[in-house]
């Protein structure tokens, strides 16, 4: 099966390169977010490909005034991998690894956007992701990640947002994680009991802070990473440590410190309303990664008002929350702010977490 990535020199196998090995799970994907300074609007929005079940599925959400408004495209890919449009969701790299666009075209629901991501650095490398339960493969990929900045506009309802001097991140992550619908026989072992991920992309004034950690239920980091960059180039940590104050009664942070090296401190502090990243199709029931919606690209659209992203409703378990960041770094004080993503699902020692999702 040819098609146009194979005029490109990208293989990495003697297969087309509409052929991404052996495991169904394979996937390549895109992500973003941004907000504006004063933090009233949030927006989200991916592009995920998945060659082996031949899907490709995009989602672009916005969050102003309290409410969260979804839209959601999939339709079937054909094996070709360089058409970056999903129904009216459309991406396209000006730049590679420096300028990217996002396009929300008319649609029948109330969204519409033409933003631009200028990139602040060149991309990091997160450390490989891999994991099995048990005997089998649960996770196997790579991340890149870079902050930037936006400019253009966002349309909710016909009020049109001017995205000048916002900021936010962006990623692309590529590998094996569970697409598609569930396999019919888990491994011998149970599926997957237990996940705590902590993601905190940071943008200051004249750098970005990434910090991330992957623990298991005693606590000990599985994937952590934490590295400054600004014009000095990577600053990287070799053991940082982070400390949780939670929310009464629910599995999400009301503050945390993260501590990076004896004299490098990042405090964060939520501000705002929660982004649900069910509404990007993470752990969706109908708009999961990679489901089959048909063979024509179809669309839909929803809203998750404040209270339906409430603790409790599992479509809100997965969330990002905006935060004012204060890093101290050698006795100077910078103030940035960024995005806490967090999901918290079994126990975790350190922190007092028990149970499948029982509150802290």
């Amino acid at each position: 099966m040819l098609t146009r990535g194979d005029d490109y020199p990208l293989h990495q196998t003697s297969e087309p390169i509409a052929f991404a090995g052996p495991d169904r799970n394979f996937y390549d994907r895109y992500f973003f977010n941004g907000y504006s300074p004063d933090g009233r609007i949030f927006f989200a929005a991916a592009m995920g490909f998945y060659p082996q079940l031949g899907i490709v599925d995009a989602a672009f959400c916005v969050l102003v005034d309290g409410v969260q408004h979804n839209l959601r495209a999939s339709r079937r890919s054909a094996g070709e991998r360089l058409d970056l449009a999903v129904g009216p969701i459309s991406i396209a790299i000006d730049a590679p690894l420096e300028r990217l666009r996002l396009s929300i075209a008319v649609n029948d629901g109330p969204l519409r956007a033409e933003l631009s991501f200028s990139a602040r650095h060149f991309p990091i490398a997160e450390p490989r992701f891999i994991r099995r339960t048990g005997t089998r493969l649960f996770m196997d990929y790579t991340r890149m990640t870079q902050n930037g900045g936006w400019s253009g506009w966002v349309e909710v309802g016909g009020a049109r947002h001017d995205a000048g001097g916002w900021m936010g991140t962006r990623d692309r992550s590529w590998g094996i994680r569970p697409v598609g619908t569930p396999d019919s026989q888990p491994p011998a072992e149970g599926g997957f009991s237990q996940f705590f991920w902590l993601w905190t992309p940071m943008n200051f004034a004249d750098q970005s802070l990434f910090f991330h950690s992957n623990d298991d239920g005693a606590g000990e980091p599985w994937n952590r990473r934490a590295v400054l960059v600004g014009a000095r180039g990577e600053r990287h940590f070799a053991a940082p440590a982070f400390d949780l104050a939670w929310e009464a009664g629910t599995r999400r942070i009301a503050s945390a410190t993260i501590m990076l090296d004896a004299g490098t401190t990042l405090a964060l502090s939520p501000t705002g309303p929660v982004f649900a990243m069910s509404g990007l199709g993470y752990t969706h029931p109908i708009w999961g990664h990679g489901r089959d919606h048909g063979a024509d690209a179809v669309t839909a659209h929803d809203v998750l008002t404040a209270d339906e992203r409430a603790w409790g409703n599992p479509l809100a378990m997965h969330v990002q929350s905006l935060v004012h960041a204060e890093l101290t770094d050698g006795g100077a004080v910078q103030r940035g702010m960024g995005v806490l993503e967090q999901l918290f699902v079994g126990p975790h020692a350190p922190t007092g977490l028990a149970g499948l999702m029982d509150p802290a």
